[in-house]
């Protein structure tokens, strides 16, 4: 897949250049691992294949983030509204951990967004709900970051049955993890 122009405009237009991990997730088939230095890009990268997939429009839940840090969902949010809102993007974007009001978590069920954060423990959660299988028959992708911290935990292996929960309910999705620091990354992937 190339990049759209939209997106080589807006790289332009702040001077930057996109690293070649992040257009090689573009080209990915099927499940990855990215490992990459912290400032790397790689957060971008992750969802790079989601933000130009829905750049035409999309309906319903096509890409989850999971992280282990809620704090982190807050961070991404606001890393991503900036070349969502700067390129237009037709993407909503939101979170659900333990501090979503129950309104928007109750509006989410029947009307998710486009990409929807949220932590292992909120997966659980949305994998268990009635709802379920219309919330995730639309989900294309799944983003994993800091997967190092999440791997050989009961965190990890909650996350991971989750992940098992999804495919079962969107059988065609692909999964990246993200890691700045990984001892072994064969055994993570």
């Amino acid at each position: 897949m190339i990049l759209p122009a939209t997106f080589r405009d807006w790289f332009a237009a702040r001077g930057w250049q996109p690293h070649p991990h992040q257009l090689a997730l573009l080209e990915a088939q099927g499940d990855t691992l990215l490992i990459a230095p912290t400032g790397g890009g790689k957060t971008l990268a992750g969802f790079l294949p989601s933000l130009v997939d829905l750049a035409g429009g999309g309906t319903g839940l096509h890409t989850l983030y999971i992280s282990p840090l809620k704090a982190l969902t807050a961070d991404i949010a606001r890393n991503l509204a900036a070349p969502v809102g700067e390129m237009g993007l037709p993407i909503r974007i939101e979170d659900r951990t333990g501090d979503t009001s129950s309104t928007k978590r109750a509006r989410q069920r029947v009307d998710p967004p486009n990409i929807l954060l949220t932590t292992p423990e909120s997966l659980a959660l949305l994998t268990s709900y009635p709802e379920a299988p219309k919330i995730f028959k639309d989900l294309k992708r799944v983003v994993v970051d800091e997967i190092h911290a999440l791997a050989e935990s009961k965190r990890g292996d909650q996350t991971m049955l989750g992940i098992a929960r999804l495919r079962s309910l969107a059988p065609g999705l692909t999964m990246t993890g993200l890691s700045a620091t990984v001892a072994d990354p064969a055994g993570l992937a």
